[in-house]
């Protein structure tokens, strides 16, 4: 089963490194992870997907929870959520290819954002079914380079990952 976990952590060297050694002693292999700082510049939110039954996440969970810099973990996939996932595509292009292309990325709604003469790298937002077409699309033109972020999620509605904050 597939699992999408939400985690706040510390904003510090050697954060990341503590906490995906943790997944690679329990043997899971992480399918994406994507980091970044929130609102709040001490504070980094990771989204990691991984495959695993709900006993083993949870064990995960709460081995995560143990950690100094892990602040809260959320299992998303327990909840409805919004996900999307960036990519950006280098694909080779030459005169015949370039109006194909061109009308592919407006079907998908893709932003074409740098071109030269031999290729176009076009940037690409979506969920992962989205994402995964266009690049299997993209793929009979020749897919020079790309680069995915992996999953990043929110829970839909008022249910949010957050630190409880006295007032």
């Amino acid at each position: 089963m597939r699992h999408v976990l939400a985690a706040l952590v510390e904003n510090k060297p050697g954060t990341l490194a503590r906490i995906l050694n943790l997944f690679r002693r329990r043997g899971f292999n992480i399918e994406s992870a994507a980091v970044g700082e929130t609102d709040d510049p001490g504070i980094s939110r990771l989204t990691i997907v991984v495959n695993g039954d709900n006993n083993v996440v949870e064990q995960v969970i709460k081995q995560l929870n143990k950690l100094i810099e892990v602040i809260k973990i959320s299992n998303l996939s327990q909840d409805r959520m919004v996900g999307r996932e960036l990519a950006m595509i280098k694909v080779a292009v030459d005169k015949e290819s370039l109006s194909e292309i061109i009308g592919l990325s407006e079907i998908f709604r893709t932003k074409i954002i740098d071109v030269s003469t031999r290729s176009l790298i076009i940037e690409i937002t979506g969920d992962e079914d989205k994402v995964n077409a266009f690049v299997d699309i993209m793929r009979r033109f020749g897919i020079k380079e790309m680069a995915r972020t992996g999953l990043v999620a929110l829970a839909r509605g008022q249910k949010a990952t957050e630190i409880e904050r006295e007032d």
